[in-house]
């Protein structure tokens, strides 16, 4: 079998050292994809050219180095700063393949597969053509814990993963400031007990930047708050510091949206799981949350079906729910895990029982969904896109996290980019996503 040849790419670096770095990423990761390097214009496959704009000498320096490539070989990616403002390029050479700002290496390698694809090899290749796809680029998971000191009676986390153990706060912050500038848009905290943060370290202080930071759950999040991406909190159980928090989405530090995992609502039940935090006040406090912050999306799970839960109980939750308004909600039906100490709760539900109760909370919970999305209709979002469709754009809204929650479905007059935000007029909703057009950039 005939090996097929590699593509090869031409490249040219203009500008300063830090234009250089991003030249040396982009080359890095062609390198890792199987892509050569040619020495000439004329013997390469395409030609990808980092500009710079930072004066009028140096624009005319790219654009000329722009020209060379196009009549040499007339297969031309630009990037790089002088792409930032692409008027001039698109004026004075109309036919080049693309044009991409400062730091946008995924575009850059988006528009080289585009043009090139690369050579696979599944002999030598460890890594297969459509690539190990864990999350995409604009957006990554920040776990800033390991292990959980809560004893639900219905989990064994803390067994299989021990008790919690916190990242110090810099080292949170120095991961999540790697992300960003690699042009990740948007932080998902994450770990088993988000709002436990820095329990087991006594919230200690360690050095960030020109200060202290205290590894505590607001301190953390004020701080990531800074680096301008959207930061998104999960598994947030309801401690009664969250409430600092709200006051950091209402001032658009962190994003208005809390993924708290209830459970249940029944105080017998919530005994029984043995859940920590006071939620006999959790009506009252997401009252005043929505109160200080009008915006903000509630996501829970719930359990149905749990030993021991009567019909008593579970009116309770539903309505529980209709008074808590919340705007996304996952439903599990109870099931033994070998380990748990729920194992040993007499009155086991029959499994139909907990089939009907799961039927009944979704029904109730698709009503709720349906009047929330409805109350955003006519308004403005900001919307992330996720993936790009020949008509259609799938992204979503602050109020939605990837893979759990609804999408925003997006018509646009010019075409949109995997991990850019725009502004979306949102024109219709249905039970579990928003319709719209996109109104500006």
């Amino acid at each position: 079998m005939q090996q097929a040849a590699a593509p090869k790419v031409s490249f040219v670096s203009l500008g300063c050292p830090k234009a250089l770095v991003d030249s040396e990423r982009i080359i890095t990761r062609l390198r890792a994809e199987g892509y050569e390097l040619a020495r000439k214009h004329d013997g390469a496959d395409i030609v990808i050219v980092n500009t710079c704009g930072f004066l009028d000498s140096a624009k005319q320096e790219s654009l000329s180095a722009i020209g060379e490539a196009m009549a040499e070989n007339g297969k031309v990616i630009v990037t790089g700063c002088m792409g930032a403002e692409p008027e001039q390029i698109e004026t004075a050479y109309p036919g080049v393949l693309s044009i991409t700002g400062p730091q946008q290496y995924e575009s850059v390698l988006e528009a080289v597969h585009r043009a090139l694809p690369p050579a696979h090899n599944p002999h030598l290749d460890l890594v297969p053509p459509q690539g190990v796809k864990l999350t995409p680029r604009h957006y990554a998971y920040l776990k800033i814990s390991e292990g959980c000191n809560n004893r639900c009676s219905f989990c064994i986390i803390p067994k299989l993963r021990g008790d919690l153990v916190s990242r110090p706060a810099n080292d949170v912050l120095r991961e999540a400031e790697r992300l960003v500038k690699a042009g990740v848009k948007e932080l998902l905290v994450i770990s088993q007990d988000t709002s436990a943060y820095g329990v087991d370290l006594k919230y200690a202080e360690s050095p960030w930047q020109d200060r202290s930071v205290r590894a505590k759950f607001f301190d953390l999040a004020k701080e990531l708050g800074e680096l301008g991406a959207w930061v998104r909190l999960q598994y947030v159980y309801p401690y009664p510091h969250v409430d600092e928090v709200i006051g950091l989405m209402t001032e658009g530090k962190v994003l208005p949206y809390l993924d708290i995992p209830f459970q249940h609502a029944s105080p017998d039940v919530l005994r029984a799981m043995k859940r920590p935090a006071a939620q006999e006040k959790t009506l009252a406090r997401i009252q005043k949350w929505r109160e200080q912050c009008p915006e903000l999306t509630l996501r829970s799970t719930f359990i149905v079906g749990f030993p021991g839960e009567t019909d008593a109980d579970f009116a309770y939750l539903l309505d529980w729910l209709e008074e808590a308004q919340i705007d996304r909600l996952g439903c599990f039906k109870y099931e033994p895990v070998a380990g748990a100490s729920s194992n040993a709760i007499a009155n086991a539900v029959p499994d139909e029982v907990k089939q009907e109760r799961w039927n009944a909370l979704m029904a109730r919970q698709q009503k709720i969904s349906t009047r929330r999305l409805k109350r955003k209709v006519g308004t403005r979002q900001q919307v992330i896109v996720d993936e790009v469709g020949p008509t259609v754009a799938k992204g979503r809204s602050k109020a939605d996290a990837p893979d759990i929650d609804g999408a925003v479905y997006l018509s646009s007059r010019r075409p949109l980019k995997v991990g850019e935000i725009v502004t979306a007029k949102i024109e219709r909703s249905d039970p579990y996503d928003l319709h719209g057009s996109v109104a500006g950039f």
